[in-house]
C-alpha cells in the first residue's frame, strides 16, 4: 500500500483541495428516499412533513394518581375539615368503558388514566387518606387541575415533524406515539470498501515477513458507517489488474450493487499501482492535490464488462492518508446524501507548540482539543506529520487544518480544527 507524497514532474501542478471535493462530490447521487421501520430511523432524517394523525393525549386524562372529582364538591375541603366523598369506581390506566362522576362522588384514577365524563380535576393521593370505599379529602382543588386536556400536547393535523428533522430518541418517541410505525427517509447510500495488496492478512492470523495486517479496510467501513452510509467490504483482492477488475465488476453486478466504490492504495507513483493500473481504460482521473497528507488521488466512474457504471473514488494507501482523504472528500458528500450536517463541527483553538508545513500543501495534522481553565480551546499537535502514524491519529480528537499559504505555525496562534468526535 503506497502513500507517500511523490515529487512532481515537470509542468505538473496540485490541485486545490477545495476543486478535488467538488469532483468527488459531483459522482455521489443520492439514492431513492426509502421507508424504514421506527427500529430502523434513528439519526435519519424525514423526508417530508409529517403531521399528526390523531391528538396527543387523544383523550382528558389524569396527570397523578389519586381521586376525579368535580372542583365544587372539594371547594371547602381542607386538613381541619376534609371533605369526605365515596368512592364510586377504580379507573387504573388502560380502561376503555366510559364512566361518568355522579356529584357528590369521586373515582380513584391513576397517572394516564382517562377522566369519567363529569369529573373538571384530579386531588393528589397525597392530600387524601388513600380510601379505597369513602376518601377523605384535605384540599381544595381548581377546575383543571392536575387534568391533561386531549390535545393539549399536539392535535391531530398539527405539523409533528418538520422535513429534514433528524430522527433521534425524541422524535422516534413522538412518531411512535402519533401511531406511525414506518417514515420515509433518505437511503443509507452502499459503500463497497475495497482493500487491494498482496501483502494483506487478516487481523488474527499470522504475519509472514513482509506481510501486514489489513488495516484500512476495517477503518474504512468503520467511516462509512459513522457518516451514516452503508459498508461492505471486499477484501484482499491481490495486485494483478485483471483479478481487480473481476472482483470489481463481481460487486458492482451484483444484486445489490454499490452506490460507490471506495478503494485504498494502489494509486501512487511506483510499480505495482494495481489500482491506478487497472483504471486507466476508465472513466477515473488520478491526480495530485495539494495536500498532507493524501496527495495522490483518484475519481470517477468505473464500467464493468456489463456496461454497469458506478461511480469509484480511490485514495491513498498510508492508513492517516486514507483516514484523512475520507474525511476531506468521501464524508461530507455521504452526509449530504443522508440530508445530514456535512461539515465536522469546526472550531478554533490556540495551538500549544510550533508548527512546520510545506507551502503550497493544505497540512492536515493530528491535534488533541482541550479546555483551558480560563474557557479557550487549546489544541496540541500529536505525531509526526508521517502518513503511516495510525497510533497518533487513534488518540486524536481534531484535526489542525493548516491553510496551503502556511508553513510556519507558532505555539500561541490561533488554528482552525476539525473536530472528529462523533
Amino acid at each position: 500500500m503506497s502513500g507517500h507524497d511523490h515529487p512532481l514532474a515537470p509542468g505538473e501542478t496540485l490541485r486545490p483541495v477545495e476543486e478535488h471535493a467538488r469532483r468527488v462530490a459531483d459522482l455521489i447521487t443520492p439514492p431513492e428516499p426509502e421507508r424504514v421501520a421506527l427500529a430502523d430511523a434513528l439519526r435519519r432524517v424525514v423526508v417530508d412533513d409529517v403531521h399528526a394523525a390523531i391528538s396527543l393525549p387523544g383523550f382528558d386524562n389524569s396527570a397523578m394518581d389519586g381521586y376525579a372529582v368535580r372542583a365544587a364538591d372539594v371547594a371547602s375541603a381542607s386538613d381541619d375539615a376534609p371533605a369526605r366523598l365515596p368512592v364510586a369506581a377504580d379507573i387504573p390506566a388502560g380502561r376503555t368503558d366510559v364512566l361518568t362522576l355522579a356529584p357528590g362522588t369521586a373515582h380513584r384514577i391513576m397517572t394516564g388514566a382517562p377522566m369519567p365524563a363529569g369529573a373538571d380535576a384530579v386531588v393528589q393521593v397525597e392530600y387524601t387518606d388513600g380510601g379505597t370505599e369513602s376518601v377523605d379529602i384535605r384540599r381544595a382543588v381548581d377546575a383543571g387541575t392536575s387534568v391533561r386536556r386531549a390535545g393539549s400536547d399536539i392535535a391531530a393535523g398539527d405539523l409533528a415533524l418538520a422535513a429534514g428533522t433528524v430522527l433521534n430518541a425524541p422524535q422516534i418517541g413522538l412518531l411512535a406515539a402519533l401511531g406511525i410505525a414506518e417514515v420515509t427517509v433518505p437511503a443509507r447510500p452502499h459503500v463497497v470498501v475495497l482493500s487491494t495488496g498482496s501483502e494483506l492478512v487478516a487481523a488474527g492470523e499470522p504475519l509472514q515477513h513482509g506481510q501486514i495486517h489489513e488495516s484500512n479496510g476495517a477503518m474504512l467501513c468503520a467511516a462509512v458507517t459513522a457518516a451514516g452510509a452503508r459498508a461492505s467490504a471486499l477484501h484482499f483482492v491481490p495486485d494483478d489488474v485483471d483479478e481487480f477488475r473481476a472482483h470489481l465488476d463481481a460487486v458492482v453486478d451484483s444484486a445489490d450493487p454499490p452506490d460507490l466504490v471506495l478503494t485504498s492504495g494502489g494509486v501512487s507513483a511506483g510499480a505495482y499501482e494495481v489500482v491506478k493500473d487497472a483504471l486507466v481504460r476508465d472513466d477515473v482521473e488520478f491526480v495530485k492535490v495539494a495536500m498532507q497528507p493524501g496527495m495522490p488521488q483518484g475519481s470517477g466512474r468505473y464500467t464493468t464488462a456489463s456496461g454497469r457504471a458506478v461511480p469509484i473514488v480511490t485514495l491513498p494507501g498510508n492508513p492517516v492518508s486514507a483516514q484523512v482523504s475520507f474525511e476531506i472528500f468521501v464524508r461530507p458528500p455521504l452526509r449530504a446524501a443522508l440530508r445530514l450536517p456535512q461539515e465536522r463541527p469546526r472550531s478554533t483553538a490556540v495551538l500549544t507548540d510550533d508548527l512546520r508545513s510545506p507551502r503550497g500543501k493544505r497540512q492536515f495534522r493530528r491535534g488533541v482539543v482541550e479546555t483551558a481553565p480560563d474557557g479557550t480551546l487549546r489544541v496540541q499537535p500529536i505525531g509526526p506529520p508521517s502518513s503511516h502514524h495510525l497510533r497518533y491519529l487513534a488518540s486524536a480528537n481534531a484535526l489542525i487544518d493548516i491553510p496551503a499559504d502556511a508553513d510556519d505555525v507558532a505555539s500561541g496562534d490561533t488554528v482552525v480544527v476539525l473536530l472528529l468526535d462523533d
